[in-house]
């Protein structure tokens, strides 16, 4: 296993389900960074629990959750601001060994007697890091190996007791630790990819600072995860929502394994889905794995819904909404269900946070990007309680969960597929029309990246349709027709993602189909946006 789990921006509640599996846990306290998660992602890679909660969990808290080891996050802000967050200064009496990364070594220094002044001169990218103390925290890390640096500050003042591990040729203090306390600051960032050394450094203080153990591994996560849905789910009856992609089906096979036949899978055919596919899924089910699935065609129900719609969030809004009102019908139909089981994981959960400034502080806090229709789009109304096992992990995650429960590959490495599916590939109004339109170039896109073997070099691979027309020509004769956005790109986990450099051949091939068959488009072309700035998908 290797992701970060539920972040919040509450104190988090005693005796939570993670000591199911052994109370080994790293807590990271997010400071608003842009890379808490990654950093539990770094942290699960050495194969030790990780979660994210918020700075505000208070030190008797953090005293209660008995963690093996804390890790203070960067952030935008500066220590000095005056709507600065600060954590519990009573975290330094703990006892609990403590990293701090970019703004969390800041913090530490500020609050116990260092200081903290605006670098003359900031410090971003890559940097060499020249070694001081090679022991400890720095054990293997290679001297003049190189670090991810994006700071403005810098602490000029080391805290009593603090000795000098690292620096660069900008920053004089880039590593400090307190050997006796276990109290550790980095000013670089060890969790990205661009830092070689960095996850020794992680390494180093998950096993031998922390003294963790890697007991963390996807058969413990399947243990604990069956364990507790039959706790929570007794001898009640569950509908599962199925769409067919790796983490609905991932579910489907780990609900199954848990309760059997007290699970019921529903597929909600919403007209949204790619050429062909509902009839794949249904036979792959039903012939192959031998789980039942109820088939629902509700198309024109949710064509209905979005007719007229424009706005992204209010489209998934709607979808959302009519997706559970479906379910309720189906379960009044089928007989009594007091769960619903959806394949929500840990990046739906980020990306629908709301905005919210504190007007008492000036706080920023989590922002939303986008909301999804199995978070931000439920009804408040909600009739049915949540089963949602996979909510901690991250795709990559889900993906070994699914292989080691019996998943084929078919499944486990099919690319990622919006709940919303073709719905938010189609910018602006969903038409029938402009569906079947995106669906003959999809599945073009498909078949050509799929005969070259190329499935597997990319995470997704899609079409886009915008709801304009351009001019062109065929055949002497003047066109005016949609264009088709490709979008191919590469990634870890879908929280960033980087343009695929596909060959210009396969562009080519992939354009000559689409416009030659696929009536109602003259044009094509290719998205060569990074995430960020951009999302993956266009809405």
């Amino acid at each position: 296993m290797n992701t970060a789990v539920i972040h919040t921006e509450q104190a988090p509640q005693k005796a939570k389900s993670y000591g199911r599996l052994d109370r080994q846990i790293i807590l990271i306290l997010d400071f608003g960074s842009q890379y808490s998660e990654l950093i539990a992602r770094r942290i699960r890679e050495t194969q030790v629990y990780s979660e994210v909660v918020s700075y505000r969990t208070t030190a008797e808290q953090l005293r209660e959750l008995d963690p093996k080891g804390i890790i203070l996050s960067g952030g935008p802000s500066s220590v000095y601001d005056n709507y600065a967050p600060h954590c519990d200064p009573e975290i330094w009496n703990l006892g609990i060994p403590i990293l701090g990364v970019c703004y969390g070594m800041q913090l530490m220094v500020n609050q116990l007697g260092g200081e903290v002044l605006k670098a003359d001169r900031g410090e971003y990218g890559k940097s060499s890091l020249y070694i001081d103390d090679p022991t400890d925290l720095l054990t293997n890390v290679e001297d003049g190996t190189t670090m991810w640096m994006s700071h403005g500050d810098s602490v000029t003042k080391m805290p009593p007791g603090f000795d000098l591990l690292a620096h660069t040729e900008n920053t004089p203090r880039a590593a400090i630790a307190d050997h006796t306390k276990k109290l550790y600051g980095v000013q670089f960032h060890p969790e990205v990819v661009h830092s070689q050394g960095g996850l020794a450094l992680i390494r180093n203080f998950v096993y031998h600072i922390c003294e963790c153990e890697p007991t963390w591994t996807t058969a413990a996560f399947v243990e604990e995860a069956i364990r507790e849905i039959r706790a929570k789910v007794g001898e009640k009856r569950v509908l599962l929502a199925l769409s067919g992609g790796v983490d609905s089906s991932t579910l489907a096979f780990l609900m199954h394994k848990a309760i059997g036949d007290q699970l019921t899978c529903v597929f909600i055919d919403q007209g949204f889905m790619r050429k062909l596919e509902p009839e794949r899924l249904l036979k792959l089910f039903k012939e192959q794995f031998h789980i039942p699935v109820e088939y629902v065609n509700a198309r024109d129900r949710f064509l209905n819904a979005l007719n007229g719609v424009t706005d992204p969030e209010e489209k998934r809004r709607r979808i959302g909404h009519e997706f559970i009102r479906e379910f309720e019908e189906t379960s009044r139909r089928l007989g009594h269900f007091d769960y619903l089981a959806q394949g929500t994981l840990y990046p739906d959960v980020i990306e629908s946070a709301d905005t919210n400034v504190d007007p008492q502080t000036g706080e920023r806090v989590a922002v939303k990007i986008k909301s999804h229709h199995n978070v931000g789009g439920l009804p408040k109304d909600l009739r049915f309680k949540l089963v949602e096992p996979l909510r901690k992990l991250f795709k990559d995650e889900v993906r070994k969960v699914g292989r080691s429960i019996g998943l084929p590959e078919e499944i486990v490495q099919r690319h990622p597929f919006p709940g919303p599916g073709l719905a938010i590939r189609i910018i602006g109004e969903v038409t029938a029309e402009r569906l079947n339109i995106l669906r003959d170039a999809d599945l073009i896109v498909r078949q050509e990246i799929n005969q070259r073997g190329l499935y597997h070099d990319y995470w997704q691979t899609f079409a886009v349709l915008l709801p304009i027309k351009s001019v062109g020509v065929m055949g002497d004769q003047r066109t005016y027709a949609y264009p088709i956005v490709l979008r191919i790109v590469q990634s870890e986990d879908g929280m960033t993602a980087d343009w695929a450099r596909v060959p210009y051949d396969v562009l080519e091939a992939i354009s000559n189909r689409i416009v030659n068959e696929v009536k109602g488009v003259n044009r094509v072309v290719y998205d060569i946006t990074s995430k960020p700035p951009g999302t993956i998908e266009w809405e």
